[in-house]
């Protein structure tokens, strides 16, 4: 008899009769030899590829007891051999339906203390894949504890967390799609798995109006708010072409879900304002939800106002002023901190109150990001300024961020103290984002201005103030790439947009002309948007408003081509 085939036999021949010796034994007169003893011949019966006969010994109903106490000694040795075995193989089938049997048949208590052990044990690569391979299991056993459910679930997801947050979040397309780690699909198979606790809070509450279990809920809530922090908080969360869904949108609108029918959601958003509900009875985690929470609040309200995830639940009853100060704290926590992921998002929620209709909340806005601002060293104001002109798509945040930076390059000419983020090569990277026209000559002159005008009147500064023998801004030396991306677009853009409106202030006047009364009232589209309906006359004021934008910049421009010619031909007189 070969020696393999002889050693497998053997292996189950030992499993066999430790099965025996113990099935007329009483479930009391186990002892610890028994369990070592059947964990040892089990392990070999599935490091030796028999994994059938190990099932169909947990499947036999005599041995239904001798499972139910010793099963749970397998799963360290079974979660091994599932990694060793191939998708395919019979073999890994196998251990996957005797993992199944034991959920079902094993002590709940002891089978809840192994599978978190395998969870906390994993490491690298293999965290997402253990938590994956036993959630399942686990939510089995979870269902199954009555005393204690609350704490075992928090217990749970505390731990799964613990060993999913140090793994780094997919950020671009590319990892995303990839999913190296897992994580993505991770994260969304862990709010799948609390589905049923969720669903038996929602039961519980309807029920009762007055629900004072709260533990279960209590729970949930923390989960929640940690993977409100993290994934949430650092991934990307913008819609991305060419991935039909974003998995970490869709977890975000599962999180988002689970808030809701928890009957926390609005409370939530507006924790800051208030402390965490009266009805906690463990004031600890109130203590630490209070001192810990900030991140994630924070980034519920991105989810929820720049996202609109759930916007749907939100009551719109509250005022612009109101919700606006309610963001304030939360936009205050995501501009300090440095992680691009993060600030961008603080700079998002920026744009929420800066495109605020009611001017004197806006301009109160516009002071409290100038307060931000000026907490920022020089470094992290650079950083700032390139992160809203690349995100906030709006002119008068791009015109005031512009203003910032020409308020930067002068403290950097006129002090002592050498500057390297406010000139040179820094500063020629950062004008690359400010000189040029978002669509050429074909821009919005019109719904750009602000932006338009704070970038000539940047671009006359430098003129002035930077002498070409100098060159400390780096501006001469750019001045060829100024002219093709800024200057020459600006003027055939100017040229368009003058002979457009001139076009429409003729038309306007032969119409009304035509018309039976002056006060014929018409309707204008601007920017897409259909305006409340004007008479004719203020149409043409309208129009003629904008030609004298239009003329205001072509004269800035003119005066700062000027100046360049200026310049270039003092320089020329002292070279000849």
């Amino acid at each position: 008899m070969p020696e393999e085939q002889s050693q497998t036999i053997m292996a189950v021949d030992e499993l066999q009769a430790i099965i025996q010796r113990c099935q007329i034994l009483e479930e009391a007169d186990f002892k610890g030899e028994d369990f070592s003893l059947f964990q040892v011949a089990g392990q070999k019966c599935l490091e030796d590829g028999y994994a059938a006969q190990l099932l169909e010994v947990i499947q036999n109903e005599k041995n239904k007891v001798i499972i139910k106490n010793m099963g749970w000694n397998l799963i360290s040795p079974l979660v091994r051999c599932i990694f060793m075995y191939k998708q395919e193989d019979d073999k890994r089938e196998h251990c996957l339906k005797i993992l199944d049997q034991l959920a079902q048949l094993c002590n709940p208590k002891e089978l809840f203390l192994g599978l978190l052990e395998q969870i906390e044990q994993a490491s690298g690569e293999q965290v997402c894949q253990t938590v994956m391979l036993l959630l399942q299991p686990l939510q089995t056993v979870l269902l199954k504890l009555q005393n204690k459910k609350a704490y075992s679930l928090g217990l749970s997801l505390a731990m799964i967390m613990n060993q999913l947050t140090p793994l780094p979040v997919p950020y671009t397309k590319q990892q995303i799609q990839e999913d190296k780690l897992g994580l993505c699909q991770c994260c969304n198979a862990v709010v799948d798995f609390t589905k049923p606790f969720v669903n038996e809070v929602i039961k519980n509450m309807e029920k009762s109006s007055e629900y004072n279990d709260m533990e279960l809920k209590e729970e949930l809530l923390k989960f929640c708010m940690k993977c409100l922090k993290y994934p949430l908080l650092t991934a990307q969360l913008e819609q991305l072409e060419g991935i039909e869904e974003h998995p970490f949108r869709h977890f975000a609108t599962e999180i988002i879900d689970v808030l809701w029918d928890i009957r926390e959601l609005i409370p939530l958003v507006f924790l800051h304002h208030k402390s965490i509900s009266p009805h906690w009875e463990n004031q600890e985690f109130a203590d630490i939800e209070q001192k810990n929470s900030a991140d994630s609040l924070a980034c519920l309200s991105y989810l929820m106002f720049v996202q609109h995830f759930g916007i749907d639940c939100f009551p719109m009853v509250f005022s612009p002023s109101y919700l606006l100060q309610c963001n304030m704290k939360h936009i205050e926590v995501l501009l300090k901190r440095t992680e691009e992921s993060m600030l961008s998002k603080g700079l998002d929620l920026v744009k929420v109150m800066t495109l605020c209709p009611i001017e004197h909340l806006r301009k109160k806005s516009l002071n409290i990001l100038q307060l931000f601002i000026d907490k920022f060293d020089t470094e992290g104001k650079y950083t700032l300024f390139r992160c809203l002109l690349k995100t906030s798509n709006h002119a008068g945040v791009e015109g005031y961020i512009i203003k910032n930076i020409k308020d930067q390059i002068h403290l950097s000419l006129t002090r002592a103290c050498d500057n390297i983020w406010f000139t040179g090569h820094h500063l020629i990277s950062l004008l690359d984002l400010v000189l040029l026209l978002p669509e050429g000559a074909e821009t919005d002159l019109l719904q750009n201005s602000d932006r338009i005008m704070a970038s000539l009147n940047l671009l006359r500064y430098l003129v002035i103030k930077d002498c070409e023998s100098d060159n400390q801004t780096g501006v001469w030396t750019t001045l060829a790439k100024i002219e093709q991306n800024f200057l020459k677009p600006l003027h055939v853009g100017l040229n368009m947009s003058k002979a457009h409106y001139e076009a429409e202030i003729k038309n306007k006047k032969e119409n009304r002309r035509e018309a039976h009364s002056s006060n014929t009232v018409c309707s204008v589209t601007v920017s897409g948007e259909k305006m409340p309906a004007m008479t004719t006359e203020m149409q043409l004021q309208v129009l003629h408003s904008a030609l004298f934008t239009f003329d205001l910049i072509e004269s800035v421009l003119a005066r700062v081509e000027e100046l360049i010619e200026v310049k270039i031909k003092a320089v020329m007189d002292e070279n000849s």
